[in-house]
């Protein structure tokens, strides 16, 4: 790609960023650096590498839904003080 002083004008001004002639001398060659370096990654071997959109395997770390032994109404009330007619009694709603 040929980057110049009129190409960075030309995004500069899409972009609405109000660039100096010193920022443009700047910005040039980090440019063309940056672009030097997608051009060694973009020759970079690739065959038979399928895409990855995780670099790390996703693995369900939840635990199996077991069937186990579950409280009854009055073990599950016994240490409330806030009770009514075997039910936890919450605050009004309005």
């Amino acid at each position: 790609m040929n980057l110049n002083k009129e190409l960075i004008q030309r995004v500069a001004k899409v972009s609405r960023l109000n660039l100096t002639e010193s920022e443009i001398k700047e910005f040039l060659p980090q440019l063309k650096e940056i672009l030097d370096n997608f051009e060694t990654i973009k020759s970079a071997p690739t065959d038979n590498i399928h895409p990855s959109f995780q670099p790390i395997e996703i693995k369900n770390v939840t635990r199996d839904d077991t069937i186990g032994n579950c409280l009854s109404q009055k073990d599950a009330l016994k240490n409330t003080k806030h009770k009514q007619d075997d039910y936890f009694k919450g605050p009004k709603a309005l």
